[in-house]
Order: structure tokens, then C-alpha cells, then sequence
């Protein structure tokens, strides 16, 4: 190997090394048991063109993690998950009409948090893969709590990634509004928005991506991804707005309540 080889391999090496969100999400495991479940494509998580919305994604994540913790040991010890990021790779849009098949299972973990995947597979052909960082909460304690040996064997069974960090990918900060080519406009929030934890659900902040994206309908044409991190909650009462910029074939997303960012979100072709 010359040496420019032999550099632009080290470069690589390094850059896969610290890559926050691998450009490829983990292949399922070759052993160990996965979780698996499935339903039809709801109607009212349909946009007009039949494909399945991120919105309707973000609830069947929500919906095959409580069927998930219902069917392992110990799961009912562990009811308090907070996301920190959620990954959305739309490979192939599914439809209206096709019966799903979900897979989900855990790709790395440390004693508090973990990267849940979940494959979701359309009857005809449609293909979402999905990551998601979930800190375990105490639900008396309301902070990040451990979880019990019996919990965590199963997924230390099938990973090798067991001291997992959590590192932001999405660090860009919110531009100015009166910035050229950003946008801005208000989002209502309404009381079916707050969940349980008297926060906006995350299922809320996707439709929200999709109410900006239905702007740049092409990023959709094709394969592409979703990124969203929530660093702080939005709560009802909260004066919302959607500050977006479109640079080249990305678009960015921040959920601002007065001049602060709370969660950040980004759509790119894949």
C-alpha cells in the first residue's frame, strides 16, 4: 500500500471510529432471540400520498417498546424511558395496506441507557430501520437509574458494545431568525400533544418534521434519513416555534421555545 493509501485508510479508520451515527445502522444479530411483532399500517398514520408518515414511525416505535418490556424479565421494573435520539432510515416508503413486521432488539448498552433497533418491514416491499437512545428513568426517582442484571442479560448476550456514551450528532446552533434562508412559524401545541410525563410526545415533534418537509417534498422522492435529539422538554404552555434552515441536500430543524433550542432535528438523502 503507497503512503496516500496508507493515509486515506487511517482517515477512514478514524472517521468510522468517532462517527457519531454509523452511516449504515447494525445488522441484526446472527444469535440471540429478537423481539418481534406486527400490524397493519394505520390509516390515520397515512400522509395523502399512502406512504407511512415519521409520525406514525415514532408510535410504533412507542408501541413495540411496551409490547417489548411486557414479554422480557424484570420489564416491569423498568417503565421509565426517556429518548435521546432517534434515527429513522426510510429505505423503501411503506404503505397503506401492508402488514408490518417489526423487529426490535438492542445494539449496544451501558447500565442506564441503551441503542434499541427496530426493522420495520412492509408486507410489499416497504423497509424502515430505525435506532433509538433510551435512558432508563426511575419512576419514583425521576432520574437516570440502573437496570437490573436480570434485564440487561439478554442484551448483553447479543452486543459487544457495552460501555455506550452518549454523544450529540446534531451540534449545529439555531441561527437568527432574520438569518437568510432560514424560516420560522408557530406551532400550536394542543392538550393531546402532552404525554404522561407532562411532556410534548415525541410522535409530536415528527409530525412537526413533517409539516416542514412538506415544503421540500423531494428530500421524500427517494431513501433518506431522519436524525431528531431532544435535549430539553417542551411542556404544554409552552410557546412553540419551528425554526428551519434548507442548506444544499440537507434540512435542519429546531423546536425553539423563546430563544432557546430544545430539540433538533435533521432530514438528508440517503
Amino acid at each position: 500500500m503507497n503512503r496516500r493509501a496508507s493515509m486515506l485508510s487511517v482517515a477512514n479508520i478514524w472517521h468510522h471510529s468517532f462517527m457519531v451515527i454509523p452511516s449504515v445502522l447494525p445488522e441484526p444479530p446472527s444469535e440471540g432471540t429478537l423481539f418481534e411483532t406486527g400490524w397493519p399500517v394505520r390509516v390515520a398514520d397515512t400522509a395523502p400520498d399512502q406512504r407511512l408518515r415519521l409520525d406514525g414511525v415514532a408510535r410504533y416505535l412507542q408501541d413495540i417498546g411496551f409490547e417489548h418490556l411486557a414479554a422480557v424479565e424484570d420489564g416491569e421494573a423498568h417503565l421509565g424511558w426517556v429518548v435521546r435520539r432517534t434515527v429513522i432510515d426510510v429505505l423503501k416508503p411503506i404503505e397503506i395496506g401492508e402488514q408490518l413486521t417489526l423487529r426490535r432488539w438492542c445494539s449496544a448498552l451501558s447500565n442506564r441507557w441503551c441503542n434499541m433497533r427496530v426493522q420495520v418491514c412492509g408486507s410489499r416491499g416497504g423497509l424502515i430501520e430505525t435506532e433509538a437512545f433510551l435512558i432508563h428513568f426511575g419512576t419514583e426517582s425521576g432520574v437516570p437509574a440502573r437496570m437490573s442484571e436480570r434485564f440487561m442479560a439478554p442484551m448483553l448476550a447479543i452486543t459487544t458494545e457495552h460501555r455506550l456514551r452518549w454523544k450529540a450528532a446534531l451540534t449545529d446552533p439555531m441561527p437568527p431568525a432574520d438569518e437568510p434562508g432560514v424560516q420560522s412559524r408557530p406551532f400550536p401545541l394542543r392538550v393531546a400533544d402532552i404525554d404522561l410525563l407532562h411532556h410534548v410526545n415525541n410522535a409530536v415533534y415528527l409530525s412537526a418534521v413533517e409539516e416542514v418537509l412538506a415544503g421540500h417534498a423531494e428530500l421524500q422522492s427517494g431513501s433518506y434519513r431522519t436524525v431528531i435529539e431532544y435535549t430539553k422538554p417542551v411542556r404544554s404552555g409552552d410557546n412553540l416555534w419551528l425554526v428551519s434552515r434548507r442548506t444544499g441536500l440537507s434540512l435542519d430543524l429546531w423546536f425553539a421555545v423563546g430563544t432557546e433550542s430544545r430539540v433538533v432535528a435533521r432530514v438528508t438523502p440517503r
